[in-house]
């Protein structure tokens, strides 16, 4: 375990874009990106379905594959100044490269395939989508952690990988009788907690989850969510979680991104998008799904469907979805900015808080308006 944390920035993601290259157009997942990952903190992805989070964490990661293409920007790795010891070893300092050992930032997108194979899993992991998929059939659970402890940690004996194995398994609440187990002998559940053994397998500074609770039942998700809580105030690794459902970031993570049309609309705290939704595809997401407690509140959702990344409107790209939309929407590409009066850190891509536009920028009330005006008129039109 660590000895001592280290803090500020872990990875910087600098106007990072992708496209998939394809005889019908080329398609603009992500376009212009960039964040920052602190230290032991959770940050999510949140967007529908296309709005390109999958595409940036397999960037991030290096593990997109033609015909997807990185066309710009920057990946950079802060390796932390403090020394770190534990059983397995920490990723960073057993890279056999003179690069990490410089404490120097990196820029992942620029390593060679060794530098790239030393990182991953080492300092960077990702927990897949679909555990079922993840997992190889034909190997039991115990046989798939202890392959990424032999490939990576060769100086490990057998008995030492299989006594971290079961470790593992105890950590994410499988029990040890279960190492045996082959993925389709386990419960969704179960087959998703093993996909997380073994993307800790190496103590890992970065986990990247990809939608690890899609398809399992909401008492199991609580279960999956509370573990990985647990597991990071344990051993203080930071997460990218992505899901397309808000409601879990509400509860998981200390800042949120929102992306539409493989931008980031809004960035901030989770405490500020709950309480002031800044963008109005930012509000019409947190009203998409019903509160269990308060008052109950029309549900409003987002009118439309996202757009044909191809052919990405022009100007602000959620301009035909949203109610609040007025001239610029149409023609000037709004960029991520600074709000207005608000908490340090957060930002937004939206002319009604750009003063050359607007003198004054929405109250959430005034969007809850449209957007109910909008409902109504739809059910009208329905009717």
């Amino acid at each position: 375990m660590a000895t001592a944390v280290a803090t500020g920035k872990l990875l910087e993601v600098n106007n990072l874009s992708v496209d998939y290259l394809a005889g019908s157009g080329t398609v603009h997942a992500v376009t212009d990106v960039s964040f920052t990952l602190e230290r032991g903190k959770v940050l999510g992805l949140a967007g529908e379905s296309g709005s390109g989070k999958s595409t940036l964490a397999y960037a991030i990661s290096r593990l997109l594959r033609p015909p997807a293409l990185i066309t710009g920007g920057e990946v950079i790795y802060h390796p932390p100044v403090l020394e770190k010891s534990n059983g397995t070893g920490r990723g960073h300092r057993q890279l056999k490269n003179e690069i990490w050992d410089t404490g120097a930032p990196i820029d992942i997108l620029q390593c060679s395939a060794e530098q790239l194979r030393a990182f991953r899993w080492n300092t960077m992991s990702v927990v897949f989508q679909s555990a079922m998929n993840a997992l190889n059939p034909v190997m039991n659970i115990g046989a798939q952690i202890t392959d990424v402890l032999r490939a990576h940690r060769p100086e490990i004996g057998p008995d030492a990988r299989q006594q971290r194995a079961l470790e593992l398994l105890k950590l994410v609440g499988i029990a040890p009788d279960r190492i045996k187990s082959y993925p389709h002998e386990l419960s969704g559940g179960m087959r998703q907690r093993a996909v997380i053994a073994i993307a800790l397998a190496l103590s890992p500074e970065i986990i990247i989850m990809d939608e690890p609770t899609t398809a399992l039942d909401v008492v199991v998700q609580r279960e999956i969510l509370t573990e990985i809580l647990h597991l990071r105030e344990e051993f203080g690794f930071s997460v990218i979680f992505i899901t397309h459902d808000l409601s879990l970031l509400l509860e998981l993570a200390d800042n949120i991104a929102i992306m539409y049309a493989g931008r980031i609309v809004e960035y901030a705290s989770q405490y500020d998008l709950y309480s002031r939704p800044c963008h109005p595809y930012s509000y019409g997401l947190l009203n998409s799904f019903p509160t269990l407690h308060g008052p109950r509140r029309t549900m409003t959702g987002i009118p439309g469907s996202p757009p044909d990344l191809r052919a990405i409107p022009s100007g602000c790209s959620f301009h035909p979805r949203c109610p609040l939309a007025f001239a610029p929407c149409n023609q000037v590409l709004p960029t991520l900015s600074p709000v207005p009066a608000q908490t340090s850190g957060r930002s937004v891509a939206c002319h009604l808080y750009d003063s050359r536009f607007r003198a004054e920028p929405p109250t959430t009330a005034e969007i809850a308006t449209h957007y109910e005006a909008l409902a109504m008129t739809e059910g009208e039109s329905e009717a």
